[in-house]
């Protein structure tokens, strides 16, 4: 007999990200966990964000340090994914996929260009830590579906044939049950986890 499916959902902060398990059908969606992954590693002074604390440093320097970040965060962020899945799996449920929610989406330019830059600066901390958790999720060897954040609400009531209001409603109760914190953060991570695991 085949297990039922999961999937899990990640919206990231400088730093840390929330991440939710979802289970269910498009017409049920259900909450199975929800946690927040500590990404930044506290020994790496700056490291929580990572492009402001490069600023007035020397490129070189600045592209040393980040890698040193990134490498950090790869290892941070695989570990707490890693548990997650393990977690999901251990409730009886197999592994669907995952879901990413991105910013903009605009390709970052050349580090001297961001370095320049206070606006490109925050775009680039956040992407620091979109991508350990797109390499966690490689690292665990599932596909992670990846949406703009202002898109996922409207994709999510097409896909599912209802209103916007209606699937925001869904994923506020979905979570109820689980007691706080049931946030934003939470609330985007378990819509964009329902969407892959309906796309899955």
């Amino acid at each position: 007999m085949a297990m039922p499916r999961a999937a899990l959902g990640f919206r990231v902060h400088s730093g840390w990200a929330a991440a939710v398990a979802v289970a269910g059908s498009p017409a049920e969606p259900a909450v199975l966990d929800r946690r927040r992954l500590e990404i930044a590693d506290p020994v790496i002074e700056g490291s929580m964000q990572p492009y402001h604390a490069a600023e007035e440093m020397p490129v070189e320097d600045a592209r040393l340090y980040l890698e040193r970040c990134a490498r950090a965060s790869s290892r941070r962020a695989s570990g707490a994914v890693s548990r997650l899945v393990e977690d999901t799996r251990a409730q009886g449920y197999d592994l669907a996929g995952g879901a990413l929610l991105l910013a903009s989406g605009r390709p970052l330019p050349a580090l001297e260009s961001v370095l320049a830059s206070h606006a490109l600066i925050h775009t680039a901390d956040g992407e620091h830590f979109r991508e350990a958790i797109l390499r966690a999720c490689k690292d665990s060897g599932f596909e992670v579906l990846r949406i703009k954040e202002r898109d996922v609400a409207p994709s999510a009531a097409k896909r599912f044939r209802t209103t916007e209001a209606e699937v925001l409603r869904q994923v506020a109760e979905a979570g109820r049950g689980l007691g706080a914190p049931w946030r934003a953060d939470e609330k985007l991570a378990a819509l964009v986890a329902w969407l892959a695991l309906a796309g899955s």
